[in-house]
């Protein structure tokens, strides 16, 4: 009687492991929530069902990929690559960087996104954040997994729920069916972080602001037997913390917009697992190891009490068997349409001929959409395009849906550079967009400051079929002689440069791409220079300047690409260009009383001018390896004198401080340099950089007795030039302590301390 007894007791034991239902519920956190990703592994190492999963943000982003059939394994792949990071930081992926519609770099560190209506009326976008590439990854990863479902989130690889907000009602919003990759994009929509996307037509936000660690959602809609519930938010105070008040107070935005994550939710009978994560912050995404391996050990510790509440097991090849069922339902990535939301018919013609196949009108491969998407993406009016990848049950393919949000037309952009000498200046930039047939971009930047002032007014006008015309205006202005150093004690001894120049041009560009990442530029641009400067080192204020002014043309064409990852200071990527140019100038010369010359002088010059440079940089992980070669072939004549002439030739401009300075050791009519840049990588975003380079002229440009400028043949005379440098990279741009060296008597040593970018326009002769 006992053996029966004790038969149905572990037959019905038996049957109820068998039945036993695991919820697993992961919380929100941004970047801790990577730790989901560890968790999900040792479960499965150990056998522990997972029949059921519910996600706010990166809980719901990790639920996500787990609930579409991605192993933990694979979860861990995608995170962990290089690529990871390019999605959160806005950035494409590594061979989508669509070069043609990058604007030319400028000081500015500050943009601030509005919608200007026919009213103009005025609206802010208070989000900071790029989603572009972001929006594109979780559309193709999880296009498969809907396909599969018939958008049905029940019928994906395990049930799943993410939890969404919606903030003019103030309810949380439970997303159970629809696009798989919506529902991912909208739990983990940060309020003022990531723009919001509509879903059922709602606009909604991070679940995480109403409900942050949902176990009501796994207990109301799967009633499971067990919860496992993975909190990785710090909030989870009952009380006032008084003794960790003073270091959570910086963090308090992120406490305001976060509901608490209340452990006691989980039942008696369910497992609370908080990975420790002391030490991180919500914003540390290049610590993704850390985090896996944080939530994988804290797992581990808990294995005991997990296999003493869960009885049920499932082994990993039965996971594997069914993942690998449910993965063999993918169909093709085909595209057979374009569907459009929310645009015109200009703007859908437009985007049509980026999207063009000439191969057959109608369909394209994933690889055209995902070409097609970088390419529109990249011009800054698109850049708010949403992506959607839709399967079409009755054609067995997939669509490509554009939806136009809220349009972002109109941007002012604040920056400038604060510097020991007196180079300090600030930015302003206005930005324009409208469209009625082309896009046209009108764009206006000033920089006002002692040493350099600027105004530029451009128009650029895009036409369908990718090529556009520019015409533009611009007026620059450098006063050398205000140029005072604080740190001059500390720096070799120098002459002030008396040189103030004028530069005004004038023309038209027009461009095309070269297939994805190159761009080639055919110019024409009226001159108008006027430089002012004595002949000597020694200035009194009696003086009267020499005046050169150079009037005229120059027409030309240029090829190049950039993918360097920082406008000053890279540490990755690479930055080619070439060009010839075609000069036909008036020289007008006026002496002053510092020249032998007596009579004004009139000439007409012309030449022509090749100029090639390359850039590029090697990652050694912690040490990373830069290589700059440049160089000049021209027949430029001379002008009148030395230094009217040193100041117009071609330069060479190796270190950050270069254009603050008259190097003319390092200026030719035709030369050769170059030089290595060491990188090494003391924190995320702190660096010391050594670099070196060599300036080899052909000819290089001498002073005879009558201040004639002459070509001196020398093949063995070679100049240095070094600099070293600890750079912080801040949301405001590089803060650098550099010192720099130049074979130039007169800006031999020097030492800058400067915050912001030292970007300059470019004179019309470089």
């Amino acid at each position: 009687m006992r053996r029966h007894a004790l038969l149905v007791f572990l037959l019905f034991a038996a049957v109820l492991a068998h039945a036993q239902r695991v919820g697993l519920v992961l919380s929100g956190g941004a970047a801790k929530g990577l730790a989901h990703v560890g968790v999900l592994k040792a479960l499965e190492e150990n056998e522990i069902p997972v029949d059921y999963v519910v996600g706010t943000s990166m809980g719901g982003i990790i639920g996500g990929c787990y609930a579409a059939g991605m192993s933990p394994s694979a979860i861990e792949d995608l995170v962990l690559s290089e690529q990871f990071l390019r999605w959160i930081n806005g950035l494409p992926e590594t061979g989508y960087n669509y070069y043609y519609h990058r604007p030319e770099e400028t000081p500015q560190f500050l943009k601030v996104n509005l919608a200007l209506d026919s009213t103009f009326n005025f609206q802010l976008n208070s989000s900071i954040a790029n989603d572009v590439s972001l929006n594109f990854v979780l559309a193709e990863k999880m296009a498969q997994a809907s396909a599969i479902s018939r958008n049905n989130f029940d019928s994906l690889f395990v049930p799943f729920r993410a939890v969404a907000a919606e903030i003019f009602t103030q309810n949380e919003v439970i997303l159970s069916k629809g696009s798989l990759s919506d529902a991912l994009r909208a739990t983990q929509t940060v309020p003022f972080f990531y723009n919001p996307i509509r879903v059922d037509g709602k606009y909604l936000f991070d679940g995480g602001v109403y409900n942050n660690f949902p176990v009501d959602v796994a207990q109301r809609d799967f009633k499971p037997d067990v919860i496992v519930g993975v909190n990785v938010s710090g909030k989870i105070f009952d009380e006032y913390p008084y003794d960790q008040d003073e270091r959570l107070i910086s963090h308090s935005l992120l406490y305001l917009l976060l509901d608490k994550s209340d452990p006691k939710r989980i039942p008696k009978n369910g497992v609370y697992i908080q990975p420790n994560l002391k030490g991180f912050t919500s914003y540390d995404f290049a610590q993704v190891k850390s985090f896996i391996d944080s939530g994988y050990a804290q797992t581990m510790r808990q294995m005991p009490e997990i296999k003493q509440k869960i009885a049920a097991r499932t082994t990993c090849e039965d996971v594997m068997a069914k993942r690998t069922r449910f993965n063999n339902k993918n169909v093709p990535m085909a595209f057979d349409a374009l569907l459009f939301k929310g645009y015109n018919s200009n703007q859908r013609g437009y985007i049509r001929a980026i999207f063009r196949n000439r191969k057959n009108q109608n369909q394209f491969t994933y690889s055209e959409i995902k070409k097609g998407y970088f390419n529109l993406v990249s011009e800054d009016y698109f850049s708010n395009t949403y992506p959607g990848i839709l399967y079409n049950h009755e054609k067995n393919n997939f669509n490509f849906q554009l939806t136009r949000r809220p349009q972002q037309n109109f941007q002012i952009g604040f920056g400038g550079v604060i510097a020991t000498r007196d180079i300090s200046n600030v930015f302003l930039g206005l930005n324009y967009y409208s469209f009625n047939k082309i896009l046209t971009h009108t764009s206006v930047g000033f920089q006002t400051g002692n040493f350099y002032k600027s105004a530029l007014i451009k128009m650029r006008l895009d036409f369908p079929y990718q090529f556009y015309v520019e015409p533009f205006v611009a007026f620059d202005s450098w006063n050398y002689l205000n140029n005072d150093d604080l740190l001059e004690p500390v720096s070799s001894p120098s002459n002030p440069t008396v040189l103030r120049r004028i530069n005004r041009k004038y023309g038209v560009h027009v461009g095309v791409p070269v297939k994805n990442s190159f761009k080639a530029i055919l110019s024409m641009e009226g001159i108008s220079t006027y430089d002012r400067y004595i002949n000597g080192e020694v200035f009194i204020s009696t003086d009267k300047l020499d005046e050169l002014r150079l009037s005229g043309y120059k027409t030309g064409l240029s090829f190049s690409t950039n993918t360097l990852n920082r406008r000053q200071y890279a540490s990755a990527g690479r930055a080619y260009s070439f060009s010839g140019e075609y000069f036909s100038l008036q020289e007008r010369f006026t002496p002053g009383n510092t020249s032998v010359q007596t009579q004004p002088v009139s000439l007409h010059h012309s030449w022509f001018r090749l100029r090639g440079s390359a850039e590029q940089y090697v990652n050694f992980g912690w040490y990373k390896l830069g290589f700059l070669v440049e160089g000049v072939i021209s027949n430029q004549p001379t002008f009148q004198n030395y230094f009217g002439t040193i100041i117009n030739a071609p330069s060479f401009f190796p270190i950050q401080d270069s254009r603050t300075l008259i190097l003319q050791n390092f200026r030719s009519f035709n030369y050769l340099a170059g030089g290595i840049r060491n990188v090494f990588s003391l924190r995320s975003k702190l660096d010391f950089r050594v670099e070196a380079y060599l300036f080899k002229p052909w000819e290089y440009l001498r002073e005879d007795t009558n201040q004639d400028a002459v070509n001196v043949a020398d093949l063995s005379t070679i100049f240095f030039a070094g600099s070293a440098n600890l750079v912080f990279h801040s949301p405001i741009g590089p803060l650098s302590l550099c010192v720099n060296y130049y074979d130039d008597k007169e800006n031999q040593v020097g030492i800058l301390l400067h915050v912001g970018f030292l970007l300059f326009n470019k004179h019309s002769l470089e």
